[in-house]
Parts: C-alpha cells; structure tokens; sequence
C-alpha cells in the first residue's frame, strides 16, 4: 500500500473511535499518532504520559511542549515501575510488568473522560523483535492505529516531516530500564548512572545512543557519526572521566554501532 493510502486509512480508522487516550511518550511514533488523533477528534483525543525515574525528564519536557503547543490535553501520571512485584529483578517479561500497569492507569484517565479507546504507537517494524509489552497491549484491549494501517517507522517519519513536526527526525528512545542485562536488577541509582550517560554524549553531540550497563561496564552504542566522533582522542578521555564520575569502572565502544533491542540478542 502506497504511503498516501496508509496515510489515509490511519485517519479514517482513529476517527471511527470517536475518542482516543494515547500512550505518550514524545517518541517519532506516538507524537505522530498524538497528532492525526487531535486534529481528527480534537478533545476527543488527549495524551496520557507516564512520570518514572527510567523516563529521562528531558523526554518528560519535551512531551508537555508539544501538548501545550498544540493544545491537547496532557495527563502525566505517575507509574513508577520499581514500585511493581518483580520488576526491580529485571524478568524476561520486565516489559510485560511495566506496560500492564501503564495500561490500567491510561484505561483509568480514558474512562474518566468518557472515552472508550486507549491507543499505542507500536507499528509494523515492532513485529519482529521480542516485545512482551505488546502482550499487555492485547490483554488489555488497546488499539494500535498505526500498525493497523500498516505503517512502518519510515512511514511514520516520512509523514511527520510532511506534518512539519519536529520529531521526524528524532532519535529513537527506549525506557532507560531496556539498558540491563535480563537478570540484572534494575535500581533508581543505575538508571541515574544511565541517565546521566547518555545525557552527557547527547550533549557531546551524539545522536543516537544507548549506554547499556554492564555491572561496571559501560557498553556505548551509536550511530556511524557518534562513532567517529569517539574516535577522537578528546572526546575519548571525557567521556572516560565523566562515566567514572558517574560510578562506571570501565567504558567500551560497541563495535556494531547502535541497534534496537540488543539486549534480546541473549535470549
């Protein structure tokens, strides 16, 4: 299907809910949803964002802009997923955990407004990967608007510059617990030794990056431009000294570059 008739069956399908509470994160893909839905359904359509210590607060920043920006309704709610049985010991499932809670809390704002649909913005290129959050989704009756108009994340971005968004070039974002080892218990101090990583490379002028923490071990993964930039000896020797300000012992350099969900690679 060409991009113009996805495009065009995506805004019938979200009109047809006649209301629509969105999982928002400010990500490429749920901003682009958030978008089509307001201006398809205008109040009928509101964003709900989830405030924890694993969702940097410049992402937090940046999704309140844009809501406040385009006029949409913004319910920022907290859902702490270290609070949740289990999660803190990072399962095969931690995903699951997370997204079953973050559900029942949109589904909880959504019926309070009248609004019968809970919406996510998972697409096609989500099919091929292990994503047990997507179980939650489907246990818990939540539309994929996106997917069912069969679009892929080009799609998404494609679309969004045609929208004039400015995420269509934003760098993809995954929850700051996706950075451990299954097994690996997740604290609120290692996801702030992440935070603050992956802060300080973005601030370097890196752009697509994941610090996945390995105990003492930093693994950095990121594009072919962040890679040449830490080629420098520089910007080496700072980051080696910020992370061990941050309490990393030793830093390393993924030699594959930056992927999505590495981390199921041991699965």
């Amino acid at each position: 299907m060409e991009l113009d008739g996805k495009y065009a069956r995506l805004k019938r399908g979200i009109a047809e809910l006649g209301g629509i509470a969105v999982a928002f994160s400010g990500g490429v893909d749920s901003t682009f949803l958030l978008k089509v839905a307001h201006d398809a359904l205008r109040e009928r359509a509101i964003a709900v964002t989830a405030r924890s210590c694993s969702f940097p607060k410049r992402e937090l920043d940046e999704a309140a802009a844009f809501c406040a920006a385009e006029g949409i309704e913004h319910v920022i709610c907290d859902s702490e997923e270290l609070d949740i049985e289990g999660f803190s010991d990072n399962p095969k499932n931690r995903c699951y955990l997370c997204k079953n809670e973050l559900f029942g809390k949109i589904w909880k704002e959504a019926r309070a407004r009248g609004i019968d649909h809970v919406a996510d913005g998972s697409n096609t290129d989500d099919d091929g990967d292990y994503r047990p959050g997507l179980v939650a989704a489907r246990e818990q009756r939540v539309v994929s608007p996106l997917r069912d108009a069969r679009m892929s994340k080009d799609d998404i971005r494609a679309l969004s510059r045609e929208l004039g968004l400015a995420t269509w070039n934003k760098q993809s974002f995954a929850c700051l617990s996706s950075r451990f080892p299954y097994g690996e218990s997740i604290t609120r101090e290692k996801l702030g030794m992440v935070d603050k990583a992956e802060q300080m490379l973005l601030d370097l002028g890196l752009r697509q990056v994941r610090v996945r923490h390995h105990g003492g071990l930093a693994r950095i993964e990121t594009d072919e431009r962040g890679i040449q930039t830490l080629m420098q000896k520089e910007a080496r020797e700072s980051v080696h000294e910020k992370f061990r300000e941050y309490g990393f012992t030793y830093v390393s350099l993924d030699l594959l570059g930056y992927r999505t969900g590495s981390m199921n690679e041991t699965l």
